[in-house]
């Protein structure tokens, strides 16, 4: 995959389906796993809990842009509890670039939760029937609840194997994976190396405080990246492109 390096302001310049090209993947049939954060300068996750906190007209536009390309978004419960993802759906705009592109309409909305901690009523309204990756030993009755509502599936024992996670929905269809949080949920993926791509935005600010890292969890399994690209907006913002090395 060709590297691309753009200088202070060409962001802005850039047409959607530029930025859409240069944040495709070679081959779609193959599993890919990228997950999507924000980070202050200093390290910082959030702004006052919530990194949309931090976000920028810039990192809204690619971030959007990066849902219309993937089958399936992945998110932790606790980021679905905290950042509000209540009746997921892209906009109409999303939808035709889509549906002109071979895709389906929307991307099926998946949740990552070991103990099933998740409010049915997150669910309601999604246009693709939503997922839920959970371990063996889930309580019961949370699992029957969800039952209803979403597709339960076990994937791990103590913690959700996101390698696994990833095949599971490869063998549904659904081989381009967008991660979008929370640092539990990439901590877990940088430990059982199922990560391919990080797309990290550096918001222009600093916070200071003792705000989380976009990672977390106590496992420890170091991976290389290779930066792809680098684009810059007028306001400062960096955007970030890594692969795997």
């Amino acid at each position: 995959m060709a590297d691309a390096i753009f200088r202070a302001g060409e962001t802005d310049a850039l047409t959607d389906d530029q930025l859409l090209e240069l944040y495709s993947v070679p081959e779609r049939s193959a599993p890919w796993l990228r997950a999507n954060f924000i980070s202050s300068v200093d390290g910082a996750a959030t702004h006052a809990g919530l990194s949309a906190g931090l976000g920028s007209p810039a990192d809204r536009r690619v971030f959007d842009l990066l849902r219309r390309l993937c089958d399936v978004i992945v998110v932790g419960a606790g980021t679905v509890r905290a950042e509000g993802y209540e009746g997921l759906r892209l906009d109409d705009e999303s939808v035709r670039w889509r549906v002109a592109n071979g895709l389906s309409p929307q991307p099926v909305f998946a949740v990552i939760s070991a103990s099933l901690d998740v409010d049915p009523g997150v669910f309601a309204g999604s246009p693709e029937h939503p997922l839920v990756f959970t371990v063996t030993g889930a309580p019961d009755d949370r699992r029957e609840a969800l039952a209803d509502v979403a597709d339960v599936i076990d994937s791990g024992e103590g913690q959700v194997d996101t390698g696994r996670m990833r095949d599971l929905l490869a063998k549904r269809g659904l081989t381009q994976v967008h991660s979008e949080g929370g640092p539990h949920v990439l901590g877990t993926m940088i430990e059982q190396g199922s990560i391919d791509e990080l797309c990290l935005t550096i918001s222009p600010r600093l916070e200071g405080g003792l705000a989380r890292r976009i990672t977390d969890g106590h496992g420890v399994n170091a991976t290389e990246l290779t930066l792809s690209h680098v684009l810059t907006a007028s306001d400062g913002t960096l955007l970030l492109r890594y692969l795997r090395a």
